[in-house]
């Protein structure tokens, strides 16, 4: 389980880009429960999520996963790049996280 999930740092980078805990979620394929979950230590993220958050963010995957409680106690490589099946499946969630907020937005 992830440990010290860095809440303030995560929501001021999404801050910084005008983005939500929402579209986080969207963008890594999590339903806002289970974000608030991972937020609050108590729900395991993968590779891919990780990945997701930091591409959205625009920082370095370690740090994403440094920042989400995965660390170099969790042994010599914690974070593997995501496979194709995988980052399509992301751009996906991410087109989709974004069609949404744009309608919302309309609104």
């Amino acid at each position: 389980m992830a440990l010290f999930f860095d809440q303030s740092w995560y929501d001021a980078r999404l801050a910084e880009r005008g983005l939500s805990r929402t579209v986080l979620a969207a963008v890594a394929g999590m339903t806002g429960e289970e974000l608030v979950l991972a937020y609050k230590d108590q729900r395991e993220l993968t590779a891919a999520q990780i990945a997701a958050f930091a591409e959205l963010l625009g920082v370095p995957l370690a740090e994403a996963a440094r920042r989400a409680g995965i660390g170099a106690h969790a042994g010599p490589s914690p974070i593997e790049a995501p496979s194709l099946d995988q980052k399509v499946a992301m751009l996906e969630a991410r087109v989709a996280a974004l069609e949404a907020e744009l309608a919302r937005l309309r609104r």
